[in-house]
């Protein structure tokens, strides 16, 4: 729904006096300090000169010299997005990275993102090398973000961020599970003097989103040899609505024996269900070392808080008339804590170089309903609570790791570099049981508390072992050769491997390959987790694979994702200050996890005894009210074929009196196939694992073409940055009954970024900016499915945008931004 001109020239105020304000407080903090401070270290200013860590166990290797594609994206680049978000900065720099605009359930909550179509799974994040935690919020209802329950990039607060390093490539063999797509390494600032504080507002143009953060980062230097590094961040965001007419609320028959109907709030417009959550987030990390003369001892930390809450489906006056005349607005409500901290010593002994370090890290989300109700538990009891705890997931890490490494003269254009390390890793997943009146009966209405059969405590440990050889045999050739070994508690052990070439023809032209083969151990959430998901119509059982219920329809367990990864592409100078890169890549995937479609046991064409069995013995007891019920589940479903090309060119200009142009231009184009759907179990048949939405979502949900063109134009005290992104078609399929299927199809979209700053003082900068500069949207879902949906009175009508947008549901957002820096 767009809104009058005044109404968005008043919402752009509003964001610039948001960072006028904070900023001004921050001012204040900062005219406080009167020493003086020693500016910090300045940040990656030619990305592919940067020296590298991610991809190769050599020292001092550039990004523009490596033999895997790796991008590297300096702390200004994450800046200039607008949004202090880390998977939306990420989203915006790397064409091959998609972010999730929309979740259903507790995934909007949590929103996640995947690096060249495939799972958020399959790409493993670091912190300073070392591997990160996952979230314990799975992503559980259909879309091409199903089943995501990797890392939550943003418990990182951005101004912590110096750099980031993204793996374009396989890398399983160096880094072991959940590394098929590539690797995102995250780079912490270890400044010990200075510091910054940032303050930022914005909002859509087409009204909500408000957004407020204040971020700060300070370094010490404790003593000569040491450096302690602070981030501090609270950002708040606030609900967008973009949900059409909901068809139930101005149906003749519902108005007629529902006449309080057009009194519920924002009648007609009575479902909110499509639009951001809205959340608070506060965060602190820490970065810190000392140099004890030989060995140095460092640590890292990090701790966020968050606050969140998501509308679910409205729900009509007769459902509960006494309590809820008008009808009422359930919100799904999430309290969750997210923390991480490594200790480690690294150091030379005997000529060889070795770190050791424990990293330990924990996600906790307890999960609330608000503005609801138990309904049975009324009518047992004539009342109900209206707030409720359907209870909490648990997810934690722990990783203690040694690597060593040495060089060796055998003979070659340069020393050998021997590189091996040991690995111990303990995973744990649990799930709470939601509070009584939260799972008597069906439980409370929208999201049914966590039942004693769902609850439980799971974990498994991993030992593994690696090596890596790289050299030059000869002059301008570079070897790297990988091999892993990883042994698993609970389904066996994986032999992984990765060999990596890159010659130099010239200074100015360089082929380069990769040939791997890779692994992803089903996360803890996918093997355990268990629930009831219900819609105003429909209600289905999520069945943990690893459950007994689930050996009842023929699934026992999963097993890990099997990959192999190839990949060729060149380096190019055409001219001086000039790079471009091409990588050409295919990952097939063996045994891909994969969330099933909903398999009807009642209500449907298809009654499948052994489904109503399995919820049975789940323990569930199903709304009356609904007229499906049925299974959903996550399998071993399918082999998948991923292939693309990816390109980056780079190119500096001096205007002289005219100022700087930074030039770069990123393309990615992505096909997926699924190559096989593995037969479902007897028990369920005729029906499929995968439906055709399912297989949609995978192969065309992501938009096969992306490119980014940027120019960043810098004089004096000015500097714009203006960034156009170029969305290739993308289609996926709705069905409300599981036999019509109604394509929704994405043109080609264009979207434009801008942003200008000026430097008002020597250590005051502002920015305004936009993304999506010209407020475009999606098109809009299939309107036959809509008409049909009306025509249902189902939910579904309400949704005007597609889900799986690349450019999101909410058009235009605007904002402003103060820097302080000392």
């Amino acid at each position: 729904m767009k809104h009058p001109k005044h109404i968005k020239r008043r919402l752009l105020t509003q964001a610039v006096l948001l960072a006028m304000q904070a900023a001004a407080a921050s001012a204040a903090f900062a005219a406080d300090d009167t020493a003086v401070a020693t500016p910090a270290a300045p940040v990656v200013t030619d990305n592919v000169e940067a020296v590298i860590v991610t991809g190769t166990r050599r020292s001092g290797l550039k990004a523009v010299d490596s033999a895997s594609p790796i991008q590297v994206l300096d702390s200004g680049s994450l800046e200039r997005t607008g949004q202090p978000d880390l998977i939306q900065a990420l989203a915006q720099n790397l064409p091959s990275f998609t972010a999730q605009a929309f979740g259903g359930d507790t995934a909007n909550l949590t929103l996640s993102a995947r690096l060249r179509g495939l799972s958020p799974n399959d790409t493993l994040v670091l912190v300073n090398g070392k591997r990160r935690h996952t979230t314990a919020n799975l992503a559980v209802l259909s879309g091409p973000f199903q089943g995501g329950a990797a890392t939550d990039l943003n418990f990182i607060p951005v101004a912590a961020i110096d750099h980031i390093e993204v793996l374009q490539d396989g890398a399983a063999a160096q880094y072991g599970t959940d590394a098929i797509a590539g690797v995102i390494n995250i780079i912490l600032k270890k400044d010990s003097s200075g510091g910054s504080l940032t303050t930022t507002g914005g909002a859509y143009i087409d009204q909500g989103g408000q957004t407020g953060d204040v971020s700060f980062n300070q370094g010490f230097a404790p003593s000569d040899n040491s450096y302690i590094n602070i981030t501090g961040e609270h950002k708040y965001h606030g609900h967008s609505d973009r949900s059409d007419i909901d068809p139930r609320v101005v149906s003749a028959a519902n108005m007629a024996a529902m006449p309080t109907l057009t009194k519920a709030d924002g009648y007609p417009y009575a479902n909110k269900i499509s639009g951001d959550a809205a959340y608070h987030i506060s965060l602190l990390s820490l970065n810190a070392g000392v140099d004890l003369g030989g060995v140095e001892l460092y640590s890292l930390a990090t701790y966020g808080k968050k606050t969140a809450q998501s509308y679910e489906n409205y729900r009509l006056p007769n459902r509960l008339p006494k309590i809820y005349p008008n009808g009422f607005n359930p919100l799904e409500a999430m309290d969750e804590k997210d923390y991480a901290f490594t200790g480690g010593a690294r150091g030379t002994a005997a000529g060889w170089n070795w770190d050791l370090s424990s990293t330990y890290g924990q996600d906790k989300a307890d999960i609330g309903v608000i503005n609801s109700a138990n309904i049975a538990l009324y009518n047992d009891t004539g009342s109900t609570p209206t707030n409720f705890h359907a209870g909490a997931f648990t997810a934690s890490q722990w990783t203690t790791s040694l690597d060593i490494s040495n060089e060796y003269a055998v003979g070659w254009a340069t020393p050998l570099s021997v590189a091996a390390g040991l690995e111990y890793r303990r995973d744990t997943y649990e799930i709470g049981a939601g509070d009584a009146a939260s799972r008597y009966k069906e439980g409370s209405q929208s999201y049914p508390g966590f039942s004693l059969t769902d609850a439980g405590s799971h974990n498994r440990n991993n030992k593994s072992v690696y090596i890596d050889l790289a050299g030059s045999p000869i002059a301008n050739l570079k070897l790297d050769v990988a091999a892993r070994y990883e042994n698993y508690s609970d389904f066996g052990s994986a032999r992984v491997g990765k060999i990596t070439g890159r010659y130099d023809f010239t200074p100015e032209f360089a082929l380069r390959g990769t040939v791997s083969n890779g692994f992803r151990a089903p996360t803890m959430a996918e093997q355990y987790y268990s629930a009831t998901n219900v819609s105003p119509t429909q209600a289905s059982v999520q069945l943990a694979p690893n459950s007994p219920a689930a050996a009842l329809v023929g699934i026992n367990g999963l097993k890990p994702e099997k990959s192999q990864n190839y990949s060729v592409g060149f380096v190019l100078h055409p001219m001086p200050k000039a790079t471009l890169t091409v990588d050409a890549y295919s990952i097939n995937i063996h045994d891909r996890i994969i969330g099933s479609g909903t398999v009807f046991g009642s209500g449907n064409a298809v009654n499948a005894p052994a489904v109503v069995a399995a919820i049975k013995a789940n323990g569930n007891i199903l709304d009356p009210t609904v007229t499906k019920t049925g299974i959903s589940i996550f399998s071993n479903a399918a082999n998948t074929k991923d292939q693309g090309v990816e390109a980056v060119f780079s190119y500096g200009s001096n205007f002289g009196d005219a100022g700087k142009v930074d030039w770069s231009a990123a393309a990615n184009y992505n096909k997926v196939e699924v190559t096989k759907v593995n037969q479902a179990p007897s028990q369920l048949l005729p029906q499929k694992l995968l439906d055709q939405a399912a297989i949609a979502s995978l192969e065309k949900s992501s938009p096969k073409v992306r490119v980014n063109l940027g120019a960043l134009w810098k004089k004096g005290d000015w500097s714009v940055n203006l960034r156009e992104s170029i969305y290739g078609p993308s289609s996926n399929y709705n069905s409300l009954d599981n036999v019509t299927y109604y394509e929704t199809k994405i043109k080609t979209l264009a979207t434009t970024d801008l942003e200008v700053s000026y430097r008002l003082t020597k250590a005051l900068t502002a920015s305004v900016g936009a993304n999506n500069l010209f407020n475009k949207y999606p098109d809009k879902v299939n309107q036959a499915y809509i008409a049909a949906a009306r025509a249902a009175l189902n939910t579904a009508a309400v949704t005007q945008y597609p889900s799986f947008s690349p450019i999101g549901i909410n058009g235009g957002y605007y904002y402003a931004r103060l820097n302080y820096t000392y």
